[in-house]
């Protein structure tokens, strides 16, 4: 090998080491991280409240570590919450769910993505629920549904004004129509918190959208963002797309949704103690009209209590499409409606009725 040549490959090692990309491993070990001027140390931005002191971008915090910032290091209590069956709908794609819970869980130190405390800010006592993006980008599942439901019941028996700070991209779809059943039960809940004259703020940080944002997030007597906070429902390529127009600039962030009336105050994350002390501390909630005592859990039987009721029910139906299958005059081709969908129409509700702790989502 010549000298020429050695030179060639040095050159090729050199340009390979430059251009590789760090693993996300690599990253997290790092006592570095990246922002509007390039590389940061984490420790400065972590003496900054994790905020940029350049640009001002408030990045993406741990619950724990907010709730440092709220009521000071450790200064509050952390709640162990009900977690149902893991996995109820046996759900599978490239991974399984159950798979991919232990890995979220072996990451983030917590058994779901939301975290319930309770502490004391100027002599007022809150509690509140706070929710992890690197925990399946802390989207809503049972459990944490059960967690919110847990911090609501808190507040009410303790007389606490309850903060929700909202993160998350909507409603998990490993867990399906349980899933998107815990905005029926959150909405509940703060209905009940606000029967008994409860003060609920929302914190809303980066990034809340989805099912998030159409239930709890957006429910609050007061609402509070982030600066330059992503608060959306649909993305806006979609409603871009639907609209056929060119979007606003800073379109979807708390400052324009502030502007259009969904949000009440930006607050920096060092003010936000100070915040909601005053909110808290001079706040009177006065629920007008008849308390709404319905049930957290969604029951079907409800509907008869209004005089409805059906003439066949779901089991009639189930068995004459079986006897039309197994007849044949029913075509089961992949595009009509076939046997092996009605058995998982079964095998769901067997499911949903061996959830173990969970209190119940579906009465079929």
């Amino acid at each position: 090998m010549n000298w020429i040549t050695k030179i060639i490959k040095a050159g090729e090692k050199i340009k390979s080491a430059i251009h590789k990309r760090a693993s996300k491993e690599d990253i997290a070990n790092s006592d570095w991280t990246s922002c509007c001027k390039g590389p940061i140390l984490k420790k400065d931005l972590e003496e900054n409240l994790w905020v940029c002191p350049d640009c001002n971008k408030h990045h993406r915090i741990k619950p724990k570590q907010r709730f440092d910032i709220l009521f000071g290091k450790d200064n509050y209590e952390i709640f162990k919450t009900p977690i149902p069956k893991d996995d109820p709908l046996n759900w599978t794609d490239s991974k399984s769910y159950k798979d991919r819970l232990k890995s979220a869980r072996k990451k983030t130190g917590m058994d779901c993505g939301m975290m319930v405390v309770s502490g004391v800010i100027n002599d007022i006592k809150i509690t509140a629920v706070a929710s992890d993006f690197d925990f399946l980008g802390a989207s809503m599942a049972a459990a944490e549904g059960e967690a919110f439901l847990y911090g609501i019941q808190h507040a009410i028996e303790n007389k606490t004004p309850f903060l929700c700070v909202s993160a998350g991209g909507g409603m998990r779809m490993m867990e399906s129509l349980i899933s998107l059943s815990q905005m029926t039960r959150t909405t509940l809940a703060i209905n009940e918190l606000k029967n008994n004259n409860l003060p609920y703020l929302v914190c809303i940080t980066d990034p809340t959208a989805g099912g998030i944002t159409a239930s709890y997030a957006m429910l609050g007597d007061i609402h509070i963002a982030e600066p330059g906070a992503l608060i959306a429902f649909a993305g806006a390529r979609v409603i871009q797309g639907t609209v056929k127009e060119e979007l606003p600039e800073g379109f979807q962030k708390s400052e324009y949704v502030e502007k259009t009336g969904f949000v009440d105050l930006i607050v920096e994350r060092k003010d936000l103690a100070e915040k909601v002390k005053d909110i808290v501390g001079n706040v009177d909630i006065e629920w007008y009209g008849e308390a709404d005592h319905r049930s957290y859990r969604v029951n079907f039987g409800k509907i008869e209590s209004i005089g409805f009721k059906a003439v066949k029910n779901a089991e009639f139906g189930i068995t004459e499409i079986l006897q039309k299958l197994n007849a044949k005059e029913l075509d089961k081709t992949p595009d009509t409606i076939t046997l092996d969908w009605y058995k998982l129409i079964i095998e769901w509700n067997e499911r949903l009725g061996a959830l173990g702790n969970f209190k119940g989502i579906l009465k079929l």
